[in-house]
Order: structure tokens, then C-alpha cells, then sequence
């Protein structure tokens, strides 16, 4: 399994900003009122990541036992929360770009302009812990590796 490429991100965050986009584009008018937490689900799932990182990082740095399935398993979850993360910042930097500008003549903007702040921050922290927790499963090994391709290379 490789890590997360950067570039893989950056292409969920563009399909997540071009779709979002064209969905404000098309139905804002008829789109319910965007919740203001809506967008901190993400901010808990950080948190739990972050959390889970540290203890990963900690039982492979003082070589506690880590079972194999389990770091497969948190390497899973970051990998697919920093994509989810991806897609759902550029779906709420859509929202933001969309309502920004009509804060001045849509009511509803105002609020849906806070709720599409709330959304990329948390999104943003989502794929930041999820990296974060991606980094903290690999093995000193893995470390070595990159240190020597990088100054052989």
C-alpha cells in the first residue's frame, strides 16, 4: 500500500469544489438552510484520528507490540479520511465561494456563509489529522528508507 500522494488530494478537493460548485450553482434556491455544525462531525473525527496517532506513534516508537492488522487498519482510515476530507473541503469552499459573494442580497447567505466557514475548517483539520495518522504508522524502517533515498537521490 503506498501513502497518500498530495496530488491525490488535490484532485478530491478539485472534483469536491467542481461538483459542489455546480450543486450550489443549480439548487441553492431550493437547498434547506445549510446547519451551522454540520461541518464539526469532521472536526471530531480529527480529533479521534489525532488522538489515534499519538498512541500508534508512542507503542512504535518505545516498541510496545503493534499488531500488524491494526496499523493496516488505522493506515485504511487515514487514507480514506484524508480523501473524504478532501472531497467535503472542496465541497464547503464551493459553498463558501457560492455564498460569499451573495451575502449582500440573500439572508440565507449570512448564515450558510458561517456554517461553509465551520465546514472547511474542520474538513481541513480532518485531512491534516489524517495524514498526521498516516505518518505515525510507519515503521522506523520506512523512515530509514527515506532518509537514505533522499540524500542518495
Amino acid at each position: 500500500m503506498h501513502f497518500t500522494r498530495p496530488r491525490d488530494l488535490v484532485v478530491a478537493g478539485l472534483l469536491g469544489l467542481g461538483l459542489g460548485y455546480l450543486l450550489f450553482q443549480t439548487a441553492y434556491g431550493s437547498l434547506p438552510q445549510l446547519p451551522l455544525l454540520a461541518g464539526v462531525t469532521f472536526a471530531v473525527l480529527a480529533v479521534l484520528e489525532a488522538v489515534l496517532a499519538f498512541s500508534v506513534r508512542s507503542r512504535i516508537k518505545n516498541g510496545r507490540v503493534v499488531g500488524a492488522i491494526g496499523v493496516a487498519r488505522s493506515v485504511a482510515l487515514a487514507k480514506a479520511s484524508s480523501l473524504a476530507g478532501a472531497v467535503m473541503a472542496g465541497a464547503w469552499l464551493a459553498a463558501l465561494a457560492y455564498v460569499l459573494p451573495r451575502r449582500d442580497e440573500l439572508v440565507a447567505a449570512v448564515h450558510d456563509t458561517r456554517a461553509a466557514a465551520v465546514g472547511v475548517v474542520s474538513a481541513a483539520a480532518l485531512v491534516a489529522a489524517a495524514l498526521w495518522l498516516e505518518h505515525c504508522c510507519r515503521t522506523p524502517q520506512d523512515h530509514d528508507r527515506e532518509r537514505t533515498r533522499g540524500t542518495t537521490g
